[in-house]
């Protein structure tokens, strides 16, 4: 009892170092102390935290690759002309300017997963909408909440998707068919309530361009690797093949092509990837790990197998409620881990672990802390001199994710 409280003291505060940086420590280190922790402390066993971050290579290979294509896009400035293509298309409408930064947003997370959404599309978008004249919150918030409710679209949405489902991921004819009617449902009522909001903020004309920015060949060239790794991935997945090694071969192939083009070092594009990341998530296994082993994870696989089997709907909802407002204690990473290995313990259906992943994406839009895309997300705020508050965010987040998951569970 005392080494599993330990194990659990050691988790906690991990994540809350994650989730709170607190004295400005990045994420990383608060991951990286805790599973240093247990390891040193002999709460789990060398070789089991090795097996632990080892079970993660598909997505950190996915997490690479992503990261290449989303840095590549950022420096070749495909982000700050989609931004200035949508502002140029809404002719002087905030409304209609809001619609196409939540289509952008939406286009960018199903393809380059949520996190590139909240990193990368959102600095563009500020920059865009103040060129404008806009007042850039409202598109800003567009770009936060689109993150999530788009994020399990496709497999490849959200890097979470392939903790919950691991190396059961469905093929993609069986997740378009179990996910697109939620996904269209998550997306459109999460629009709605969202526009609701906002609609004061909305009101009045902005500023027209006269002109578009040509996009140059890199650009192009990037969104042409986007969009072919895009084709590859779901090839991949409608074979049923792990996506992680695809999508870092098309990382890395994209960044070497546009280099050969231009014959421009590649180095830079490689030095702005966040490659923090890898550790945090490899550090995040090993927590995971521990937790299951303290045997917390047997109770809660008991209940979900029996209500699986009794109740089969009720369960699926119910866990998916339970699963959504969970994730903005802890984040949804972390969350998902041990989601993912509750429903591989206790055999769950697709359906029931579907739900899982839905709460475990879509849930995180009630706070600031819910996943880590908005917490990237407020960082960029943060850099472009935007503040918003966590208490206002949740009041925000209150207003629009339960509509939306309660909905999206419905129709599941």
């Amino acid at each position: 009892m005392a080494a599993d409280l330990a194990i659990w003291l050691i988790a906690a505060a991990a994540i809350v170092g994650v989730v709170a940086r607190p004295w400005g420590v990045p994420e990383v280190w608060w991951a990286l102390a805790g599973a240093a922790a247990l390891i040193l402390s002999s709460l789990i066993a060398r070789a089991d935290a090795i097996a632990a971050v080892l079970a993660g290579s598909d997505v950190y290979l996915f997490l690479t690759g992503m990261m290449l294509l989303s840095e590549l896009a950022r420096r070749e400035q495909l982000f700050d002309w989609l931004a200035a293509y949508a502002v140029a298309h809404a002719r002087g409408s905030p409304q209609r300017l809001f619609a196409l930064v939540y289509g952008v947003g939406i286009l960018v997370t199903v393809l380059l997963s949520n996190d590139a959404t909240a990193v990368v599309l959102t600095p563009a978008v500020y920059a865009a909408t103040r060129h404008a004249g806009a007042r850039p919150l409202p598109y800003l918030l567009a770009c936060a909440f689109i993150a999530n409710a788009a994020s399990f679209v496709l497999p490849i949405s959200n890097p979470a998707n392939l903790v919950v489902f691991g190396a059961h991921m469905p093929a993609l004819g069986a997740w378009l068919e179990q996910f697109s009617a939620a996904s269209a449902v998550s997306i459109a009522l999460t629009f709605v309530v969202l526009r609701w909001t906002q609609r004061t903020a909305l009101a009045g004309r902005i500023a027209r361009p006269k002109t578009q920015p040509a996009l140059r060949l890199g650009g192009r060239l990037a969104a042409g690797g986007v969009a072919a790794t895009a084709v590859l991935l779901l090839g991949a997945s409608a074979l049923g093949w792990p996506l992680g090694l695809p999508t870092c071969l098309a990382g890395a192939g994209t960044v070497l092509a546009v280099w050969l083009v231009n014959r421009e070092n590649p180095w830079p594009v490689a030095q702005g990837v966040s490659w923090s990341i890898l550790p945090l998530v490899g550090s995040l296994f090993v927590l995971a790990r521990a937790i299951e082993n303290t045997g917390i994870l047997a109770p809660l696989q008991r209940v979900l197998s029996a209500h699986a089997t009794s109740a089969p709907h009720a369960a699926a909802a119910a866990s998916g409620i339970a699963v959504g407002l969970a994730c903005n204690l802890v984040n949804n990473l972390p969350l998902g881990l041990i989601a993912g290995t509750v429903a591989r313990g206790a055999h769950l259906s697709s359906h029931l672990t579907g739900a899982l992943l839905i709460g475990v994406d879509l849930g995180p839009n009630l706070s600031v802390t819910g996943s880590l895309a908005t917490l990237l997300w407020l960082v960029a705020l943060r850099r472009e001199g935007e503040q918003i508050g966590a208490l206002k965010f949740l009041a925000l987040g209150a207003c629009v994710m339960p509509p939306a998951l309660l909905a999206t569970l419905a129709v599941f």
